[in-house]
């Protein structure tokens, strides 16, 4: 498939997209929000794809939606406008397969989205972080969602309402982002621990990421039943089975995916 906005290329088990509007800033485009909703769904299906990782070209992770696309809309026009721009939160949620955040330069407001939404996140040490359409009169409803399931409600506050730009160790000290490295290390660190994801059991890892969306939005009770189904369910599977036989006979195992 020919792309006008991302590069998508599969290696080894890891699926990578790349936003590529760097004189933009790899802002939200309707061809790029489409593009990456789309790449994002057909990794999720492809069987030789264990791992997704998303990044960016260029001085920005993602500074946004491109606001050249902004005026002069009706409401149910801006309605299905950001619909399609913050599709990619809700695909990231329901995908199998985990979702690694690779952000240098500036993640902001949808770029932030979608550091927000990856399962994990990696960024480099100049990474700058803001939600801050609140100083244009907006407000960034959309990565709020994300925000909000994230940090407790004061830091989500914090970034939402005041719109300021923070730092990669803010970033990594509020618990937005899992690690920051030095922005030259960047690709290496992404790679490292994509290769750690994509060498095990995606059986386990994708019951166990469907696990976590499902049932953190449940009352305990409810979310200890489901959990106790899930691991019965994932027991009786191949992979399980292997797991454990490796583990007590200490060999490495051979997972089959099923």
């Amino acid at each position: 498939m020919t792309h006008q906005a991302i590069l998508v290329e599969t290696a080894e088990g890891i699926g990578t997209i790349t936003l590529n509007r760097p004189e933009q800033m790899n802002t939200f485009s309707t061809p790029l929000a489409n593009e990456l909703n789309q790449a994002l769904l057909a990794l999720d299906d492809d069987t030789h794809v264990q791992v997704v990782v998303i990044a960016g070209t260029g001085r920005a992770f993602c500074a946004g939606i491109d606001l050249s696309e902004y005026a002069g809309k009706s409401h149910g026009e801006y309605r299905r406008w950001v619909t399609r721009m913050e599709q990619m939160v809700l695909t990231i949620a329901n995908m199998k397969k985990p979702v690694i955040a690779s952000a240098r330069g500036f993640a902001v407001a949808n770029g932030a989205g979608i550091v927000l939404a990856a399962d994990l996140a990696i960024i480099a040490d100049n990474t700058r972080f803001a939600v801050p359409a609140v100083n244009i009169g907006l407000f960034c409803m959309g990565p709020a969602v994300p925000l909000t399931r994230t940090v407790p409600r004061k830091r989500a506050m914090e970034l939402l309402l005041l719109g300021d730009l923070i730092s990669a160790s803010q970033a990594l000290e509020w618990g937005l982002v899992n690690q920051v490295v030095p922005d030259d290390q960047l690709e290496n660190a992404t790679a490292e621990m994509a290769a750690t994801l994509a060498a095990k059991s995606p059986v386990a890892l994708q019951m166990g990421k469907q696990a976590i969306h499902r049932m953190s939005d449940m009352p305990l009770p409810e979310a200890l039943i489901y959990s106790n189904e899930m691991f019965a369910s994932l027991c009786v599977t191949e992979d399980a089975r292997e797991g454990v036989d490796a583990f007590l006979n200490k060999r490495q195992a051979v997972w089959k995916g099923c």
